[in-house]
């Protein structure tokens, strides 16, 4: 049987396909690695938020950074830092107890988190600039705004 030539030829097929696929399969795949990284993030801040509200609701000033005159509120950040992973000053949180926020370490207080037997509702809000312009661009700023937060009774301390 004789096949005409041109049929015969395919050479550099494979090349033209992938140049076509290649895109659509990068782009899909970035995309599912950058909507991974942005749960990863929301479910990292959800547990750094209740492992600080459960180390709030002890009272204690142990995990404060300082040498001496320790405090409750920094010793409850400072928890909060350790179990973030290293995104804690990464999505920039805003910190809201009991409805009062703390935008900076100069506002917090040591009345933050309350007296024995309150309950206290440990909010952050967090931004995460996105890493991917492509996906920037579905959200506003190119950045994913999201709010974890914790309530426990504090203990008789």
């Amino acid at each position: 049987m004789n096949v005409p030539a041109f049929l015969r030829r395919q050479r550099g097929s494979a090349v033209v396909e992938m140049a076509i696929i290649a895109p659509i399969a990068f782009l899909l795949l970035i995309g599912v690695i950058e909507f991974s990284i942005l749960f990863y993030t929301t479910l990292t801040m959800q547990y750094a938020v209740r492992e600080g509200a459960r180390y709030a609701v002890t009272g204690r000033t142990d995990k404060d950074p300082a040498a001496s005159g320790q405090q409750r509120y920094l010793a409850v950040v400072q928890q909060m830092k350790n179990t973030a992973m290293g995104m804690y000053e990464s999505v920039n949180p805003i910190i809201s107890v009991n409805g009062a926020t703390y935008a900076s370490s100069g506002n917090y207080n040591a009345n933050m988190f309350g007296n024995p037997g309150d309950i206290v509702v440990l909010r952050l809000d967090c931004t995460w600039k996105l890493a991917t312009p492509l996906l920037a661009v579905f959200f506003p700023n190119g950045e994913y705004k999201f709010t974890v937060a914790a309530t426990m009774q504090n203990e008789d301390y």
